[in-house]
């Protein structure tokens, strides 16, 4: 089972009220609130002063496993809220293994489909260009066409006049201006047709780009409400966010149903489809995808 992994770290804050209850109340609180979220997968890093330190949380095969490593090096081992000693850890060496592995494909791929977006703007940009250039040679067929349509005319005037000459040459270069007239015709029809679609794709990359620069403004106003609302303390701390028809989360944590129809209802334009953002450390970019909207 391939787990997707988040490209910053989730930092799960739990704060337990001290009580007089027994320890073995606490700790089923505790119990509690990890089954609650042991669908929470991350993988997160931090380098201080060149130390590397890695906490990673996968729910693997159903079995939830938590894992620190200090540069590359592993120091504690969870599996299903169990402490696991470091005596026994070779007990779960191919497990370890095989989620390393897929946390090392997974920001490979990341990295591809970051490449890959950089290229489909590229091209969005040709196709652009290209539009342009086909709109100008419409024109310029256009232009040819009547040029055509006059030489038509010429040749029928002339077919006349050769007519009164002689009688059968007349026909034949009349029947030749019929033929030039209508295959003028048809270039002039073509033409018209080339230059309507033209100009169609012409509007068609402008709402293309107009819908790019909304969703641009749009997520500037709702990162800024999600600071304002004290959902997250500053705009570098909002590392994903997700608003979809049933709920809102952000940072991997599901918003509570007053926030998330406060949302869905002042964002309707990312709420009416799946959408999701995120900010990778890696690249210090933003990338917005989602399924449809209205």
């Amino acid at each position: 089972m391939k787990t997707n992994y988040l490209k910053i770290g989730i930092l799960l804050i739990t704060t337990i009220g001290i009580t007089s209850a027994a320890k073995a109340q606490k700790n089923d609180s505790l119990k509690q609130i990890y089954y609650a979220d042991r669908y929470s997968n991350y993988d997160h890093i931090e380098n201080t002063g060149g130390r590397l330190k890695e906490h990673i949380r996968t729910n693997w095969k159903n079995k939830v496993y938590e894992m620190t490593l200090v540069n590359n090096t592993m120091t504690g081992l969870y599996v299903e809220g169990e402490k696991i000693p470091a005596a026994n850890w070779g007990k779960y060496s191919t497990v370890i293994a095989a989620i390393r592995e897929q946390i090392r494909k997974d920001r490979i791929q990341a990295k591809k489909d970051q490449a890959q977006a950089r290229l489909d703007q590229i091209q969005a940009g040709k196709d652009q260009e290209q539009a342009r250039r086909d709109q100008q040679q419409a024109e310029k067929d256009q232009v040819q066409a009547r040029l055509d349509q006059k030489q038509a005319e010429r040749d029928q005037e002339e077919a006349r006049k050769d007519q009164a000459q002689a009688n059968e040459e007349a026909k034949r270069d009349q029947e030749q201006a019929r033929k030039d007239q209508a295959q003028a015709k048809l270039d002039q029809e073509q033409a018209q047709r080339d230059q309507e679609q033209a100009r169609l794709d012409q509007i068609q990359a402008k709402k293309d780009q107009e819908e790019a620069r909304k969703d641009q403004e749009l997520m500037k106003q709702l990162i800024a409400d999600v600071v304002s609302d004290k959902i997250v303390p500053d705009e570098k701390s909002l590392h994903d966010l997700t608003i979809d028809d049933d709920e809102m989360t952000v940072n991997g944590k599901k918003q509570p149903d007053d926030v998330f129809r406060k949302y869905k209802e002042k964002y309707k334009r990312f709420s009416q489809g799946n959408f999701s953002y995120e900010n990778s450390p890696d690249s210090h970019s933003i990338h917005i995808s989602r399924n449809s909207y209205k």
